[in-house]
């Protein structure tokens, strides 16, 4: 189905209906000789430049010469949003170093590491806020960020910006007390475009059939069906035990992440401090509120863990781990998409007919969100100390033009993607293959996997669903909705899960049944008082050892006794002075979505 009849059926659906994310697509067929269909790609691209197009980017061009400098020099990018940490490597790094001479030292957050690089006064060259709240605010009353219109460098070398992201820009200099630091994350065109689903129940679905594709109506039927999966299928490609679900705990943040993910995808909430919000209501739910969203889905995972459904390494494996887990089928289920179809739909296993394609509880609202024209929580900025403020405000204003963000996405124009005569967006078949199996190897002027040199700082301009401001024909920057996207099945396993879904898209199976949609707003978070954040950072490490305690419980009893110990001891910490802020965080962010809505 394409962007515009899906955004026929949600501009007439209320705001009641919940949404998830698109699964990963079906592999297409990868021709041998892709140095061939690069240089294709190539001369379509430069048949379909104009004279315009050729002085703007030569004016471009210009404008960024006095500040490319002579011999290569290394920024430090402070990145709250990393996975990674070191040098960026591969087909990224070598774009970064034709097009500005740098490298980029990607420096990940981890315990005491914005405490020590605030202490020394120095944040980095490029810098990525995980929300815009205390950590932001605070640097920036310090003076540890950079007026963006001080020297006029926006104006300079962030005119795209400038001149397509007023709104973002104008969210940031308000929240920073009226100057200019940054912008925030996923900004888009337009408040009428929505985001595609990514809460998206991806399940392997070759097993699901295998054990006759039973009813999934709620959380307990899920538990059933996928004991049974685990009994039909008990090992993985290398012969190892089968789990339900791999899980990690490196993006923990306030809650342990999988669980309060799967409240948002099992109740619509989104997550909102310690607890999660109801965007239909304006109402607040507590973690530990009893029988609430949070402590339901602990429940849920606990109850995987009493039937051998969890991976017993989750709470000490990392991200990596998690990852090679859903790689080799150890995992049958989750409930993002581009952990789930995203890690294992690759060519061999397509091949094989396996694949994972959402299969959601038939109880279950998942959440998605509106496109928000103010960006979103995570800034991009830049440090107040760094030798070269022109050229990251150059590097992040070409990521947030069109080539910089399909580039970011899709890998080297002309290698992984281009635009043909008629103004469509088109991947190649080598930037199809990277898509759909991020270990495909790059060729030409570039070496390595797709997954080798991808993107480090894994933080957005905009938003893949937002128009893209210069396609000719209003393409969004997701190649899923693209005219030159094949829509076919491209296997039999796919084919079946269409038939059993009664959709071609997992954005059409998720948008027939009820979902809710938070509005992008201008709403931040508010920020705590030295005294709040202690208690705060006291109680928010109560819920996750204990959470995460609770996942491992080895009996309801068990379950009960250590949430019960959960409670007591978050309530001796001043539990109720965090619901007590997030409640009237709730209605201050209640009052912007009434805004957004109304248009004004």
């Amino acid at each position: 189905m394409k962007l515009k009849k899906l955004l026929a059926v949600i501009l007439s659906a209320s705001c009641v209906m919940s949404l998830v994310a698109c699964s990963s697509s079906t592999p297409a067929t990868v021709e041998e000789d892709t140095a061939a269909d690069t240089e294709e790609a190539d001369d379509k691209e430069e048949t379909q430049d104009t004279a315009e197009g050729a002085e703007s980017d030569e004016a471009e061009e210009d404008d960024l010469s006095d500040i490319i400098p002579e011999e290569t020099v290394t920024l430090d990018v402070y990145d709250q949003l990393a996975n990674y940490s070191g040098e960026q490597i591969g087909w990224f790094a070598k774009v970064m170093l034709d097009k500005f001479n740098v490298k980029l030292n990607i420096i990940p957050e981890s315990e005491g590491t914005y405490d020590t690089r605030m202490e020394s006064g120095n944040l980095g060259d490029i810098v990525i806020w995980g929300n815009d709240s205390d950590d932001y605010i605070q640097a920036v009353e310090k003076g540890m960020l950079f007026d963006w219109e001080e020297d006029d460098i926006l104006a300079d070398y962030g005119s795209y910006i400038q001149e397509n992201m007023s709104k973002a820009l104008e969210k940031n200099r308000n929240l920073s007390g009226g100057t200019i630091y940054g912008f925030g994350h996923d900004v888009a065109l337009s408040a009428e475009d929505v985001q595609s689903f990514f809460y998206t129940w991806d399940l392997r679905f070759d097993v699901y059939q295998e054990i006759g594709a039973p009813e999934i109506t709620d959380l307990d039927s899920l538990v059933e069906v996928l004991a049974q999966m685990q009994e039909a299928c008990p090992t993985d490609d290398n012969g190892n035990k089968t789990y339900a679900v791999s899980l990690f705990n490196d993006w923990d943040g306030d809650m342990v992440m999988f669980v309060k993910s799967t409240a948002t995808a099992y109740y619509g909430l989104d997550e909102f401090g310690i607890g999660l919000y109801d965007s239909e209501t304006g109402t607040y739910y507590p973690a530990l509120e009893e029988d609430g969203p949070y402590l339901t889905a602990l429940k849920f995972y606990n109850q995987l863990y009493q039937r051998g459904l969890v991976d017993p390494d989750s709470q000490t494996q990392g991200y990596d781990g998690m990852s090679e887990d859903y790689q080799n089928g150890t995992a049958l289920m989750n409930v993002f998409n581009w952990m789930g179809s995203g890690l294992y739909n690759t060519d061999n296993h397509i091949s094989e007919g396996k694949a994972m394609y959402p299969v959601k509880p038939s109880e279950a609202t998942p959440l998605t969100y509106g496109l928000n024209v103010y960006g979103g929580n995570r800034i991009w900025s830049i440090g107040a100390n760094t030798e070269y403020p022109e050229l990251c405000m150059a590097i992040i204003n070409w990521l947030s033009t069109p080539e910089g963000r399909l580039t970011a996405e899709y890998g080297p124009e002309g290698t992984c993607w281009y635009i043909d005569d008629n103004g469509y967006t088109c991947l190649t078949d080598l930037g199809l293959a990277c898509k759909n199996d991020i270990s495909t190897e790059l060729t030409g002027d570039y070496s390595g996997t797709f997954d080798d040199g991808s993107f480090q700082m894994n933080n957005t301009t905009w938003s893949v669903d937002s128009t893209n401001p210069e396609s000719a024909v209003n393409e969004t920057f997701n190649y899923m909705f693209w005219n030159s996207y094949d829509t076919e099945a491209g296997s039999e396993i796919e084919a079946a899960w269409r038939t059993w879904a009664g959709a071609e898209s997992a954005d059409e199976y998720l948008r027939s049944g009820d979902y809710k949609i938070a509005p992008g707003t201008t709403y931040s978070a508010g920020t705590h008082s030295d005294e709040l954040q202690v208690i705060w950072d006291q109680v928010t490490s109560c819920v996750k050892t204990y959470s995460w305690k609770a996942i491992y419980a080895e009996s309801d009893e068990e379950f009960d006794s250590i949430v019960a110990e959960m409670i007591q001891q978050a309530n001796d910490y001043g539990y109720d002075q965090c619901v007590e802020f997030q409640e009237n965080e709730a209605k201050i962010r209640a009052a912007a979505e009434k805004e957004a809505l109304s248009g004004n």
